[in-house]
């Protein structure tokens, strides 16, 4: 099984406008896509990054996610069962790490 990689980071923030030009300035990230609910997907090419807003949540890093081989070996290894994430504009699954962060599992990774 290939070792699963960081393949995105979920930022929520106040002015998605402002933060998009803010990283493809001074970072050179390329906007790949905007999703139905005004989500903002940049990459650097090996990372992806989703500028959410909500404010149902607390602002600053929402969650990461891992584009893995099989969400089910993961479960395993967690001792978990995943959560579908249906309410997200890309659904995949999720778990919750000891603290109760947020972590995405992908079999599939981002269309983008």
């Amino acid at each position: 099984m290939e070792k699963p990689r960081i393949r995105h980071i979920a930022i929520n923030v106040r002015d998605r406008e402002k933060e998009a030009e803010y990283y493809k300035r001074v970072f050179g990230m390329e906007e790949k896509q905007r999703g139905e609910n005004g989500t903002i997907y940049l990459s650097d090419g090996f990372v992806d990054v989703a500028l959410i807003s909500t404010p149902r949540h607390p602002w600053g890093i929402n969650h990461f996610g891992f584009k893995v081989d099989s969400v089910k070996a993961v479960e395993k290894t967690a001792q978990t069962t995943a959560e579908a994430n249906t309410f997200g504009a890309i659904a995949e699954s999720w778990i919750k790490d000891p603290e109760g962060n947020r972590v995405d599992i992908s079999e599939h990774g981002w269309p983008v």
